[in-house]
């Protein structure tokens, strides 16, 4: 005879002949008392036998989670290919395990999916992508709005321009000049190693002002607005969505388009050049830092030099990009906002799916525009 036992309850195996044993148990049966010793009493089915009965005679109490784990006990033995039985049960306590037991186990409903392999998650994928339509909806609903707003301009709810500009364009500067004064420090560094080897080192100020100007001043300012002015958009936008409040300005006769994604269009369009002008500044004032240490050339060389290689054009076709960059990430976010679903959750898939698009567009309009101008000699 073999036993546990715990403050409130006991058990005890007898093993009988022909195979067969009980587990006796005593007193009060409760959750509490019986989860912190259930595994003595696991134990005590083992060694398997041909029929094991649990005599509940001697219990007084039985709840419910006590009653469960009986009866997952019990499956477990004719799991196992053994024969188990509940016998002496009385009173309450039958009238639990009748209430517990006489339920049998439903199947399914819903068995769960097969496994997709990784190509067949890929065309899945594409497939959304390709059959989503929401974008095209959009796309018509933001010219339909622009139209109206070149008939009414008051339409456009201009009193959220200032503070969308402050938020997408001043807030902005600090990150936007650490940035590009290290991109324009970098590339000086990067320049000087080759170029001293010929003698050259004054071209490094041609070689930093023409590819700051032209591709790494426009491409990081709107890599850090995307990933910061963006994301804000379409989480703010996505929130609203949610919590209905884009509804509500439906009801109230207030067109959302007009309302709220115009305004975020052209702060992003004025605010992007007036960010890459500082990122050009900055970023040349870290290559003119390089050569005055590293290469022994004085302020003033290098800005002649500058001036002699970067003209007009260079600075303005990063301006116009860079209104392009804006344009594309304001649309992204404010589509992929506005087409949110699904809670707090569905608001941080469409945040993500706004910064990574937006990433994915500026790319795209950086190399159009870099083939255009190559096409016209510029």
């Amino acid at each position: 005879m073999t036993g546990t036992s715990n403050p409130g309850f006991r058990v005890e195996r007898v093993d009988l002949q022909d195979g067969r044993a009980e587990l006796r148990f005593t007193g009060q049966l409760r959750f509490r008392q019986c989860f912190t010793s259930w595994r003595d009493v696991q134990r005590l089915v083992r060694p398997p036998t041909a029929h094991l009965a649990f005599d509940l005679s001697a219990v007084d109490t039985l709840d419910g989670a006590a009653t469960a784990l009986l009866l997952a006990l019990r499956d477990e033995v004719v799991a196992a290919g053994g024969e188990a039985e509940i016998v002496g049960a009385r009173d309450r306590v039958r009238a639990m395990l009748d209430l517990y037991g006489s339920h049998p186990p439903k199947p399914c409903l819903h068995p769960p999916p097969a496994p997709i392999g990784i190509l067949d998650e890929i065309g899945r994928e594409t497939l959304g992508v390709l059959g989503d339509n929401h974008g095209l909806d959009f796309i018509g609903d933001v010219a339909l709005a622009g139209t109206n707003a070149i008939r009414a301009p008051r339409s456009i709810n201009w009193r959220d321009v200032p503070r969308l500009v402050e938020r997408a364009g001043a807030d902005s500067v600090p990150i936007v000049l650490v940035i590009n004064f290290l991109v324009g420090l970098v590339t000086a560094f990067q320049a000087a190693v080759q170029l001293k080897q010929f003698g050259a080192n004054i071209f490094v100020a041609d070689l930093v002002g023409l590819s700051v100007t032209r591709e790494l001043g426009p491409l990081m300012t709107a890599i850090i607005v995307a990933g910061r002015s963006g994301a804000a958009f379409s989480a703010e936008l996505g929130t609203m969505r949610v919590s209905e409040e884009i509804d509500a300005l439906r009801t109230l006769g207030l067109d959302p388009y007009a309302f709220l994604v115009l305004p975020r269009i052209i702060t992003l369009v004025l605010v992007l050049p007036l960010l890459t002008i500082f990122a050009d500044v900055i970023a040349i004032a870290g290559g003119l830092l390089v050569a005055m240490l590293g290469l022994d050339i004085t302020a003033n060389a290098y800005l002649i030099e500058t001036r002699k290689a970067v003209e007009l054009w260079d600075v303005f076709s990063g301006c116009v990009k860079t209104m392009f960059f804006g344009l594309s990430i304001a649309l992204i976010a404010c589509q992929r906002g506005l087409a949110t679903r699904g809670g707090a959750e569905g608001v941080g898939r469409a945040t993500t799916s706004a910064v990574v698009m937006s990433l994915f567009a500026i790319v795209v309009v950086d190399a159009i525009f870099t083939v255009l101008f190559n096409a016209f000699g510029r």
